[in-house]
């Protein structure tokens, strides 16, 4: 079978991305345009200002991922790109780029969900091994899901409110940090203890859902309480009691997942999985095991890129997924119903 080359287009939020990846697997260009300095005034993404970003950059970073792979369209196999879920505005520059390509170049259209891409960031790395469960924690999403096969998606656990990613950016608002606020957390919680006792969200017994509102309640609760009393409290103490917080269930619950699902895998994905807490005691916790396969990205496939977008569309590809030109940007785009059966 001859090689295979696909274009991959990611604009779900505040990352411009391209990428070449051959055969699913090797990275022949990987362009991101970061947004970061111009929302961080703002402590969070502005849509609006996102997609304007999206129109200016979204020409010159796909010509830039063409050129450093030294790839044409007419070598390109198809062109993959984020339909949902994500900031509409922005899906919407990603989406008509790539049906424009498509149609000028007679090339396949494949659509792709984004968080099945930050799964398929992991085949970038090592083959996948079925069965395998996947823990995805970012700034929108933190789920469980559960895969027997290549573009099968069980979603088995989900937040039931605020994400980990999300929580992590309220909680270090309230510690006066920059945002994005989830490096800095980590990093101050390196530094500090964890000697505050915070919540766990267990919930009801054999759920794999998350619910991580009732720890950022406790943080703000505790952080206004000291602040009434007059006392001063370490923010590297509080990190590192948020971040154990967080990783103890996320942790715990991916390890019983692992066990009742018989997996061979554990993959890690997501902005999140970036985090050297979570990355250290999930790597803890697979070790002590002994039969389980750990796989987690480098931190520039962690977060938003165009390279995972082109290799989960190569198997998208491969399993005849196409999308004709009425594809249109889904927000609210549910990876169960994505799934391949």
């Amino acid at each position: 079978m001859s090689d295979q080359y696909i274009l991959g287009i990611e604009t779900s939020c505040d990352e411009t991305a391209a990428a070449i990846v051959k055969n699913g697997k090797e990275i022949l260009s990987n362009i991101v345009a970061s947004q970061i300095e111009s929302h961080k005034r703002f402590g969070g993404v502005v849509p609006e200002i996102a997609s304007r970003h999206h129109v200016e950059q979204i020409t010159l970073v796909i010509e830039e991922a063409l050129e450093q792979a030294e790839v044409k369209f007419s070598d390109l196999t198809g062109i993959a790109v984020t339909s949902g879920p994500g900031l509409v505005g922005a899906l919407l520059i990603g989406v008509e780029t790539a049906k424009t390509l498509a149609f000028a170049h007679s090339l396949p259209l494949i659509p792709v969900h984004h968080i099945a891409g930050h799964i398929y960031a992991n085949r970038l790395v090592s083959e996948m091994e079925f069965p395998l469960i996947a823990l995805v924690v970012s700034g929108g999403h933190t789920e469980l899901i559960y895969m027997k096969e290549h573009g099968h998606f069980q979603v088995i656990g989900e937040t039931r409110d605020d994400a980990a990613g999300e929580a992590y950016d309220k909680v270090a608002r309230l510690l006066d940090l920059p945002y994005p606020g989830g490096p800095h957390i980590d990093r101050l919680a390196k530094e500090g203890r964890a000697t505050i006792d915070f919540p766990r969200a267990w919930l009801e017994e054999g759920s794999f859902d998350f619910s991580f509102s009732g720890l950022k309640s406790a943080v703000i609760n505790m952080l206004h309480n000291a602040n009434q009393r007059g006392e001063q409290l370490k923010a590297e103490d509080v990190a590192a009691s948020f971040q154990e917080s967080v990783t103890e269930v996320l942790v715990k619950k991916t390890m019983i997942a692992a066990k009742k699902y018989e997996a061979k895998q554990i993959l890690l994905a997501g902005g999140v999985a970036a985090n050297r807490g979570l990355r250290e005691r999930l790597s803890e916790a697979v070790q002590s095991v002994g039969h389980l396969q750990l796989v987690i990205p480098p931190f520039h496939l962690c977060t938003d890129n165009a390279a995972m977008i082109a290799a989960a569309g190569t198997v998208f590809f491969e399993k005849g997924i196409r999308a004709d030109l009425s594809l249109n940007a889904n927000p609210g785009l549910s990876l169960s119903r994505f799934s391949i059966e």
